[in-house]
């Protein structure tokens, strides 16, 4: 596991050696999370991006970014977690979110709003009328964001927990079958 994440890990010092990044570098440095791949900061940065997906607008990798420092969780793996939102799948997340804060109200949440319809022939047009949708959502919308990126960020971090241990372990158990067969 660790191997196929460092392959796709960029390296820090390459990362630290940029432009833009080296402005913020003494940030970057302190801890051996930020760039490392082991199975704690790995699983809290996909809590992160599967939380940071959810904020609103394009604030998503800096959102993942700041929490990624302070809670000193993998930085890559945080940035990349977050592109599960795409103009493709963000409508039905919030969808979702309404809904899912709809349930958390008790369905006192407001009444029901049509379903949001892109225009993929105006995109700017498509883009307020997406910020219109959303404000008539409300208060259900307001409860079932936050709520969903709360579950959305608890079932990453225990499925990698999971799946790191379930990869660890078979890994071990193949490694004892081979020391088996030499013997």
């Amino acid at each position: 596991m660790k191997k196929f994440l460092r392959k796709l890990v960029p390296d820090a010092r390459e990362v630290r050696a940029r432009r833009l990044v080296a402005a913020f570098g003494r940030w970057l440095q302190h801890h051996p999370n930020l760039w490392g791949v082991n199975r704690r900061s790995v699983s809290g940065a996909v809590a992160i991006g599967l939380f940071a997906g959810l904020i609103p607008g394009p604030f998503q990798m800096l959102g993942a970014l700041l929490l990624a420092i302070p809670l000193r969780k993998n930085i890559p793996v945080a940035l990349v977690t977050t592109f599960y939102t795409n103009p493709l799948t963000i409508v039905p997340l919030y969808v979702l979110a309404y809904h899912y804060g709809h349930l958390i109200l008790g369905g006192h949440g407001g009444r029901g709003v049509p379903p949001f319809e892109m225009d993929w022939s105006d995109w700017v047009g498509s883009l307020h009328a997406l910020a219109a949708w959303t404000l008539r959502l409300g208060k259900p919308l307001a409860v079932g964001l936050p709520a969903l990126a709360i579950t959305l960020a608890a079932v990453g971090y225990v499925a990698v927990q999971l799946a790191w241990r379930l990869y660890v372990t078979a890994a071990w158990r193949a490694r004892r079958r081979r020391r088996e067969g030499r013997a």
